[in-house]
């Protein structure tokens, strides 16, 4: 049974970092599970956080039902446009994986820590010192290097620029959404916030669906298990993880820790689906590996 407020006290048994650490492990199955499904990539999207939202719902619903009651429009207002933020993420890098190779789209759209840095020195007063600052470059630099690596073949070559500039945006949304969260988590409740953000992202997909004109409904069971792995894996255990992180950790660590999505990414692409990593991908994801080792250090996670 479920406590009211296990998943915010800080004195929990596992620590932020170990938390934060699974989280991006979670996340790292999404695309793969993506590039399984045949299903339109909006669609996808959907169903991911249709069922992630059925799944935490219920929890905010029971432990949390005054706590809604109590949420400022401000609260409000800006945990909706996270919601939105993170559909046209999903909807842009789904999309993206389409047109060029996981490695590559799974990197590009971790640029994000360079939209966050930005945004948190302006907007959450979090200080980036120059220890930081060369963290979040070695991580970025280990990412552009993997994006050159060969890792294999866009599954339609002359539309690689096409995917590569979606997953750029997905990377601009990522960054609004980690900074919302970052503040908004400090006044609400990890399952009450993240209620409204993952029903503001369905509503946000589901009319999109609808725009692009794919069936809601016609899909066969295979895909249908396909969704809900996505939403239990990258969903509820990859960002409603992140989300409860970013109650104790920095904005800036948690955005460079999650660079570690495309190298585990990488690596299960290897294994499942036969994209085989040149040697300028495993260095450019060592490379990544260090730049998140330097960020935590630097800030004294533990």
């Amino acid at each position: 049974m479920f406590r009211r407020d296990v998943f915010d006290q800080a004195d929990l048994e596992v620590t932020p970092a170990a938390a934060l650490a699974f989280a991006v492990f979670a996340a790292s199955t999404s695309a793969i599970l993506v590039r399984w499904s045949v299903a339109p990539s909006s669609v996808a999207a959907l169903y991911r956080v249709v069922f992630t939202t059925a799944i935490v719902a219920p929890i905010a619903l029971i432990w949390h039902r005054h706590e809604f009651a109590r949420l400022s429009w401000r609260d409000l207002a800006g945990a909706t446009i996270a919601g939105v933020a993170l559909a046209v993420h999903f909807a842009a890098w789904f999309e993206s994986l389409n047109y060029t190779s996981v490695a590559a789209s799974v990197t590009l759209v971790q640029t994000q820590p360079l939209f966050v840095a930005i945004g948190a020195a302006l907007l959450l007063g979090e200080y980036v010192d120059r220890r930081t600052v060369l963290g979040i470059l070695v991580a970025i630099g280990g990412a552009a290097v993997m994006s050159f690596g060969g890792a294999g073949e866009a599954p339609i070559a002359d539309a690689t620029l096409y995917g590569n500039s979606l997953a750029i945006l997905g990377a601009i949304t990522v960054a609004g959404y980690v900074l919302a969260g970052r503040s908004i988590r400090q006044r609400v409740s990890l399952f009450p916030y993240v209620t409204v953000v993952y029903t503001a992202c369905a509503i946000t997909l589901f009319v999109l669906v609808g725009v692009q004109g794919h069936d809601y409904l016609a899909y066969p069971p295979r895909e249908w298990l396909l969704f809900l792995a996505m939403a239990v894996g990258p969903g509820v255990l990859g960002h409603t993880v992140v989300n409860w992180v970013l109650k104790h950790l920095e904005s800036v660590v948690v955005s460079v820790t999650w660079l570690g999505e495309p190298v585990g990414s990488t690596a299960l692409a290897f294994v499942l689906l036969s994209e085989v990593p040149d040697v300028v991908t495993v260095v450019g994801g060592a490379v990544v590996l260090a730049g998140i080792y330097w960020t935590t250090v630097s800030r004294h996670i533990d």
